[in-house]
């Protein structure tokens, strides 16, 4: 569950949030996580999944709740999907105040440089870095006319860190560079752009795969991985989501173009 009572903190406001359905599994993923969040916290919430079931589940969950969400299907390496949703959006809530870039992927051919493959490089540089700036490219035009938004990017320790995953070290350096570069073209408008870059997280998507990958039990990967963070724990979803619904909301008015650590001092490790 989410730590403390969030209400009233983005009142009136309206969201999108991208990759709001999750893999399956035991915890919570970073975008179901921030969707419900967000909804707690008083947002009208445009869930967005290419899974039109795993999106519908968040919006029941935030429905049963008693929160305000609609489901949105798309493909946000798609032009045409990304002006979808922000239409959508508009059509159902009226106004766009906040677009978390949620979507990432990996694995499946990457590699150090010499074993990635050129159709992993492609797919992963086009869904956690196009897609990011194609559905900002879409949602950023309402903002500057409105001169208010809040674009928050879930980037990764892996931007900083790391040597065995070259496509995804290099897709999240780049939406590092992105959202400065956002935060510096919105800044004269009230458009507001950062990052939050997880470390290693108890989610499903991080360890169903890396466990299935590495032929070993669900339990003894979240052993391994909390045994080597500073602070000896994984964070989860709920812990991005607690950093997401600051950066977002009027609390962070000042804040923009930073890259928020939220990685147990793994960051402060690296140096």
């Amino acid at each position: 569950m989410s730590l403390g009572d969030v209400s009233g903190r983005l009142a009136g406001k309206v969201a999108i949030i991208t990759g709001a359905g999750q893999t399956p599994g035991e915890n919570i993923g970073n975008g179901r996580a921030i969707a419900l969040l967000c909804a707690r916290a008083g947002a009208s919430v445009l869930c967005v999944d290419r899974d039109e079931a795993r999106a519908a589940e968040t919006v029941a969950e935030i429905s049963g709740e008693g929160g305000l969400a609609q489901a949105c299907t798309a493909d946000i390496t798609k032009m045409g999907d990304a002006s979808r949703i922000v239409q959508d959006c508009n059509d159902a809530f009226g106004r766009v105040d906040i677009l978390v870039n949620n979507v990432g992927i990996g694995g499946h051919g990457d590699g150090p440089a010499h074993k990635l493959t050129e159709e992993a490089f492609d797919r992963i540089l086009r869904v956690n870095l196009k897609g990011a700036w194609i559905v900002t490219k879409a949602a950023m035009p309402g903002m500057l006319e409105q001169r208010s938004g809040a674009i928050v990017n879930i980037s990764s320790l892996a931007s900083i860190a790391g040597g065995f995953q070259m496509a995804y070290e290099v897709s999240k350096a780049a939406m590092n560079r992105m959202t400065r570069s956002v935060s510096m073209s919105g800044a004269s408008r009230g458009v507001r752009c950062n990052a939050i870059t997880p470390g290693l997280m108890d989610t499903p998507m991080a360890i169903g795969a890396i466990a299935a990958a590495r032929g070993i039990s669900e339990d003894d990967l979240r052993k391994e991985r909390a045994a080597s963070v500073p602070m000896k724990f994984m964070g989860t979803g709920w812990d991005t989501a607690h950093a997401a619904l600051f950066l977002a909301s009027d609390e962070a008015r000042f804040v923009t173009g930073a890259i928020l650590p939220v990685d147990g001092g793994g960051s402060a490790r690296v140096g």
